[in-house]
């Protein structure tokens, strides 16, 4: 019995979509591997990097003072001065043993003092200078011995230290994170299930059931989005009691890019899943698509720091997009009519993607 001719009573009690939205969400609850990856994976993710890159005091700088002929006048003022200053951790020792712990890189600058204090000309400091460390070793242990020995800047200045939410490496991983989740859940949670069904053959018994084939993709964009509340919703509150990361700008606006992210993703799981009938093969070709965005579209640092020429393909990417304009309204506060060409690109894909899905999808 096909569409045209079901009963009228019957149509109302059948509801292809809301089914299959109810058997993918029953589905998915059921399986804990897939609780855990959805929403313990992200949360361990926030908890190691938030903790491995939270704020601490600058760590102290390793300087050598080589000692040469017992405790000269020299060497005596260069290592109290040094000893005295919270800044650096400092050791003595003889040319052979500073040598040796400069090439091994257990100290950053070997400072070889003169007999006396008073002949400034003949301070050495050895460094390697392709190594950052050693060349801010130089500029701080060079600042502090010329004040001890009388210069006076020209130009007063007070340092200010300005430590504020948004300005945290955690506050500029966390959108990085949501971005990452909305794909990773847009193209495993979509696509491979796709494909799994298709390999059970559950897509092919579909095809006797009165049910159209935009009824099933509509199905499964709908069922995306219901995982999709509880999942961010669970990040960003975490993240807001763990390490008080807050949205600066429109919360509305934070879900309104969260919701064209995960449709855009969901469209193109789909896109993936329209014709592949293995699970290797569906896993390669996510591979394929998520190892670009991966390294290229700043999850964990800047898409800027890729040179020039790339950049157009980069911020073309759907996540490099959709990371951009999460991190310019959660740290920046932009209004979400400012980010209209992010909204114009995450719409492309995802209307781009589910229409491509929609002409080339097979049921077996």
């Amino acid at each position: 019995m096909n569409e045209q001719t079901r009963p009228a009573s019957s149509e109302k009690r059948y509801w292809p979509m809301g089914q299959l939205i109810l058997a993918r969400v029953r589905e998915f609850y059921r399986e804990p591997s897939a609780l855990f990856w959805v929403y313990g994976f992200p949360l361990l993710m926030v908890v190691a990097l938030g903790i491995a890159f939270r704020n601490k005091p600058a760590e102290q700088i390793l300087v050598d003072v080589q000692q040469d002929g017992g405790d000269t006048p020299g060497f005596q003022s260069v290592y109290d001065i040094l000893k005295e200053n919270a800044a650096f951790k400092v050791q003595k020792g003889d040319a052979a043993q500073c040598r040796l712990r400069l090439r091994t890189g257990k100290t950053a600058l070997v400072i070889v003092p003169p007999p006396s204090p008073g002949e400034p000309s003949q301070y050495l400091y050895l460094f390697d200078q392709t190594r950052e460390e050693s060349r801010l070793a130089h500029s701080k242990v060079d600042d502090v011995l010329q004040r001890a020995n009388g210069r006076v800047d020209p130009l007063p200045v007070k340092p200010v230290d300005v430590q504020e939410p948004g300005g945290r490496y955690i506050d500029f991983l966390v959108p990085g994170l949501v971005g990452m989740n909305l794909m990773g859940g847009g193209l495993w949670g979509v696509g491979f299930v796709t494909v799994d069904m298709r390999i059970r053959k559950v897509l092919k018994r579909f095809l006797a059931t009165p049910m159209r084939k935009t009824d099933f993709f509509f199905a499964i964009l709908l069922s995306r989005l219901i995982f999709l509340v509880p999942e961010i919703l669970v990040l960003l509150v975490f993240a807001w009691l763990a390490f008080d990361v807050v949205v600066q700008g429109s919360i509305l606006a934070v879900v309104v890019l969260i919701l064209l992210g995960a449709l855009a993703f969901a469209g193109i799981g789909l896109l993936v899943a329209s014709r592949a009938r293995t699970l290797e093969a569906v896993s390669g070709l996510m591979n394929l698509v998520m190892l670009p965005m991966w390294v290229l579209s700043g999850i964990f640092f800047s898409s800027d720091r890729f040179p020039e020429a790339m950049q157009p393909f980069i911020k073309a990417l759907p996540l490099t997009t959709l990371i951009d304009a999460l991190r310019s309204v959660m740290l920046e506060a932009t209004p979400l009519q400012a980010l209209w060409p992010q909204v114009a690109i995450l719409v492309g894909w995802a209307v781009g993607s589910f229409v491509l899905a929609l002409r080339w999808f097979r049921w077996q």
